[in-house]
């Protein structure tokens, strides 16, 4: 669940002006930063170096979150401002006020890894008797269960 090939994820997507897309970075790292404080998980934000960057992207914020048995923080998702690189290469233009068209700046984010996130949770959320509980934000979506404990 940690190191696969492919995964799924739900992704942010969002078209700005190329004057809003700075704070639209901000927007959505902070709605998936949401996401991990509803269920109770340590993370960081960390900046990417242009090393570490896809050469696509003008900035990119990882968030990391904590996995006790590893002893690390490892990424659960990634936000990213490409600015006009993707519009360009799919002409995806906007008209200004005056009729002029002009490249609209791209953000991709995911929202979070889900196989990460269910080994996060795990990880976080387990007992001394290896039971598992159920952080209070998904406990709506388990018919009552507060823990999930193996089958005898």
């Amino acid at each position: 669940m940690i190191r696969l090939h492919q995964f799924n994820k739900v992704e942010m997507v969002k078209f700005t002006k190329p004057e809003d897309s700075w704070d639209a970075l901000e927007q959505i790292t902070h709605q998936a930063e949401e996401n991990l404080k509803k269920l109770g998980l340590a993370y960081h934000v960390i900046t990417l170096t242009t090393s570490d960057m896809s050469f696509t992207a003008a900035m990119t914020h990882d968030l990391e979150v904590w996995f006790p048995a590893q002893d690390k923080y490892r990424e659960i998702s990634s936000c990213s401002n490409t600015t006009d690189f993707q519009a360009r290469r799919s002409h995806i233009q906007y008209r200004d006020e005056d009729g002029k068209l002009h490249y609209v700046h791209t953000l991709n984010g995911s929202g979070l890894a889900v196989g990460r996130t269910v080994a996060a949770i795990l990880e976080n959320y387990q007992n001394e008797d290896g039971s598992v509980t159920i952080p209070e934000v998904l406990r709506p979506y388990m018919h009552g269960k507060t823990k999930i404990e193996k089958q005898q």
